[in-house]
C-alpha cells in the first residue's frame, strides 16, 4: 500500500510516497480502507520539526474510510461491522488511567495525536483501535467526513468545556477561513452567541457571511481590538477564541471585556507573548489553554452535524499523489476551510 511519510524534517520536498505492507488488526482494532484524509497546520509543523516526533512518520491526523477487517473482539464489544463507513477520531489515549475512565482523554498522560505522536492516517490502509471509530454521518460527503474531526473537536472543547459559551455572549473568533475558525463560528452561532470574526480579503469576507458571522473585520484595513470595542459599545467581548498567538495577542487583550476569557489552542504566528498581570487581575480576566477534545465531544459534534447545525467546510481536494501541492496550498494561506486528500 502507499503511504505519505517523512524520513527527515524540512520543506515540502521531504514528503514521500512510500510502499509498505498492508496492516493486520490486533484483537481490538479495525483496518480502514481510507477514502479521504485532511490536512491541518499540525502536518506542517510535524514536517518542519516538532519535538518528540519519531521518524519515519506517516503523516496526517484526520481521515475517513470503510472498514475492511475486524479484530477478534470488535464485533462483540463495538457496534461496528465490515464495510461500515466511518470517521476516525484524531486522538489516542491509554483507555485505562483515571482521566480516560472519566472521559477526559485529552488529559491522559499517554495522550497523543496521529501524525505527531504516532503514525497518522495518510495511507491507503490504517489500523485503528475500535474505540476511536465512529459511524460517518450519512449527510456528509467523504471529503467533508475527513475535514471535521480535529478542527471541530478543538473548537467544541474550547467553546463548550472551557468557557461554557452562553446565548447572547459576544465572541471574537480569529481566522474565519481556517478549519478551526470556520468550525468555531458555526458552533458559536448554534449556541446563540454573537460572533465577530477576522478575514484578510473580501473573498474570505463573503464566505464568513455565508457562515453567518454577525460582524466581519478585515484585519488588513481595520485595527482588530479597536473595531471590536466599537462594535460592542466599548465593552469588549465575553470570549476571545485565540489560535494565532503573538501577532494577535495585543488585540486579544484589548478586545476582552472585564471578566472575559481568552481561550487559546495555538500559536501559528509565535508562542511568546507579553502580559501585564496587573491588568489581568484588576479586570478579573482569565486566560485558558486547551488542546484537542474528548470522544464525548466528538459524539456531540456528530449530533450537531446530523441536525444540520454544523457543516464541515472543504476548500480544495487533491489526489494523495499531489501531497506537496496540498501542503503548498495550506502554507500559502489561500484556503477557506480544509485541504483534503483523496485516496479514491
Amino acid at each position: 500500500m502507499k503511504v505519505i511519510r517523512i524520513h527527515e524534517h524540512g520543506g515540502r520536498e521531504v514528503l514521500r510516497l512510500d510502499t509498505l505492507p498492508e496492516p493486520t488488526p490486533n484483537d481490538d482494532e479495525v483496518i480502514i480502507r481510507m477514502k479521504t484524509a485532511a490536512l491541518n497546520h499540525l502536518d506542517i509543523w510535524a514536517r518542519k520539526g516538532l519535538p518528540g516526533i519519531s521518524l519515519p512518520m506517516i503523516m496526517g491526523s484526520d481521515g475517513a474510510g470503510v472498514i475492511s477487517q475486524l479484530g477478534k473482539v470488535v464485533e462483540r464489544d463495538y457496534d461496528l461491522k465490515l464495510n461500515d463507513e466511518v470517521v476516525i477520531a484524531p486522538i489516542r489515549s491509554c483507555g485505562r488511567c483515571a482521566m480516560c475512565q472519566n472521559g477526559q482523554e485529552n488529559l491522559c498522560p499517554d495522550f497523543n495525536i496521529p501524525g505527531e505522536g504516532c503514525d497518522g492516517l495518510q495511507a491507503e490502509y490504517v489500523a485503528v483501535p475500535a474505540r476511536f471509530i465512529f459511524k460517518k454521518p450519512r449527510n456528509l460527503s467523504w471529503e467533508e467526513a475527513a475535514a471535521f474531526p480535529l478542527a471541530s473537536m478543538t473548537a467544541y472543547h474550547m467553546l463548550v468545556r472551557k468557557v461554557t459559551l452562553k446565548p447572547g455572549d459576544w465572541v471574537l473568533i480569529y481566522g474565519a477561513s481556517s478549519g478551526v475558525g470556520s468550525a468555531a463560528i458555526q458552533m458559536a452561532k448554534s449556541f446563540g452567541a454573537k460572533v465577530i470574526t477576522t478575514v484578510g480579503s473580501e473573498e474570505k469576507a463573503d464566505l464568513a457571511r455565508w457562515l453567518d458571522a454577525d460582524h466581519i473585520i478585515d484585519y488588513t484595513k481595520q485595527p482588530i481590538g479597536k473595531t471590536v470595542r466599537e462594535l460592542t459599545n466599548g465593552l469588549g467581548v465575553d470570549v476571545v477564541f485565540e489560535h494565532t498567538g503573538a501577532q494577535t495577542w495585543p488585540d486579544s487583550l484589548r478586545a476582552l471585556k472585564v471578566g472575559g476569557k481568552i481561550v487559546t489552542c495555538g500559536a501559528t504566528t509565535g508562542a511568546i507573548v507579553k502580559i501585564d498581570l496587573r491588568a489581568l487581575f484588576i479586570r478579573h480576566q482569565q486566560i485558558i489553554g486547551s488542546t484537542m477534545g474528548t470522544l464525548h465531544d466528538l459524539k456531540e459534534i456528530l449530533q450537531l452535524i446530523e441536525e444540520g447545525k454544523y457543516v464541515p467546510v472543504v476548500d480544495k481536494v487533491f489526489p494523495y499523489q499531489e501531497i506537496q501541492e496540498a501542503h503548498r496550498r495550506l502554507e500559502e494561506g489561500k484556503q477557506f476551510g480544509k485541504v483534503v486528500l483523496s485516496f479514491m
